[in-house]
């Protein structure tokens, strides 16, 4: 029983073969420079779908479309429709056209490599998994903005969060670590990465996120501002007479650590700290109090908290991101233990002091793995036990 599994992006197509019995990862590859020039240029979508079917069938990870159960396609914002994952027909592919407004830079890749696939492959059942739609079980007073409510109605402005396969992965994976369903566990869940997004999940479903109608809201990130004054686009552009295209290119890929100290990964924002950079020193420090503010909210907004759960590039490398992220949070039960924290390892594990309420958690997100498993169940199975543990 074999998904592929695909990320289309606009010059770009990311994808994962996996045997869902095991699953193993049979093939995993990347096409990408799609439609730019080159001395091999790969001119669209659908030579870029063909390589990567050539390239799985010369290797013998399948011999050909029809070894394949399904296709499960990675698609960014599901809007309000989608609260789950979805089996591909004219009405997913028209609502998906419709959303573009709000991930242009994303949807429209997402769109083409479903559409190539569809044509490519046309007896393949194909799934797409939205990265929203963990989210669509906020209540509303969370997802809702404190606008005018017939404008926001109008025209779908509200909180959809990101990064929803992430979450849902790492928090089915706590449950299994702690040995409880997840229908009884309250958790914290952080994706810190290039992008980073917090989410409150009671339950199994999510309650609460820090990303809001398009990725840019919440956590400082790479090159995203988070949280800003709305006031402040306005201020800029009457400041700098910047349009409103630049500075929302501003906003999303100059900002962040990029625009703090001119760094956005947080390994070489580390070494300009121990080098003496003063504005890297700032990025950590505004970094990890931003974290740690969610962790004191979403502790608020869920009452009991059994875990906090860290994953993500830097959650799951960055002893020191997260040794700020909890540090003086023991009152509310949060307190990591220096020597565990420190402690390099790729397996899930405890970080937590002996003793404290909360568990924190450190886990391994994998974006593909979830994807599979989601196409799997909407297409009615599930993997064996094998592949449960």
């Amino acid at each position: 029983m074999k998904i592929l599994v695909l990320n289309s992006g606009s010059s770009s197509i990311k994808y994962r073969l996996f045997r869902m019995e095991s699953m193993a990862v049979l093939r995993v590859g990347v096409v990408d420079r799609i439609g730019e020039p080159g001395a091999s240029p790969v001119r669209d979508h659908r030579e870029g779908f063909l390589r990567v079917m050539s390239v799985l069938s010369e290797s013998g990870a399948i011999r050909g479309a029809a070894d394949l159960y399904g296709i499960g396609h990675r698609v960014v914002h599901g809007g309000d429709r989608f609260r789950e994952p979805a089996r591909v027909d004219a009405g997913v592919l028209e609502a998906i056209r419709e959303t573009i407004p709000f991930a242009p830079l994303h949807n429209p890749g997402n769109l083409q490599g479903i559409e190539v696939a569809l044509a490519m492959c046309p007896g393949v059942p194909q799934v797409a998994v939205f990265d929203t739609a963990f989210h669509q079980t906020m209540p509303p007073h969370a997802f809702h903005y404190a606008l005018p409510y017939d404008l926001c109605a109008a025209h779908r402005v509200r909180r959809y969060g990101f990064h929803g396969t992430s979450h849902a992965h790492v928090a089915r994976r706590a449950a299994g670590l702690l040995g409880k369903p997840p229908g009884m566990l309250n958790l914290i869940t952080l994706h810190l990465g290039n992008g980073a997004s917090a989410a409150a999940i009671r339950g199994g479903e999510s309650v609460d996120t820090s990303m809001g109608m398009t990725p840019l809201e919440g956590l400082i990130m790479g090159t995203r501002c988070g949280d800003l004054d709305p006031a402040v686009p306005f201020f800029l552009a009457g400041a700098t007479g910047k349009p409103p295209g630049e500075l929302l290119a501003l906003l999303n890929e100059e900002s962040g650590l990029k625009g703090i100290c001119g760094a956005n990964d947080m390994r070489e924002v580390h070494r300009k700290a121990a080098g003496g950079d003063p504005s890297a020193s700032l990025a950590i420090d505004m970094y990890g109090y931003r974290v740690k503010k969610y962790i004191g909210a979403y502790t608020a907004v869920l009452g009991r908290v059994d875990a906090l759960v860290f994953t993500g590039g830097i959650g799951e490398n960055d002893a020191e991101v997260r040794r700020r992220a909890c540090e003086g949070l023991s009152p509310l039960g949060i307190a990591l233990d220096d020597a565990r924290n420190g402690s390099p390892s790729k397996d899930p594990r405890e970080i937590q002091r002996e003793g404290t309420p909360v568990k924190i958690l450190v886990i391994p997100t994998d974006e593909e793995l979830e994807i599979a498993l989601q196409t799997l169940a909407c297409l009615g199975n599930h993997p064996g036990e094998e592949g449960q543990r």
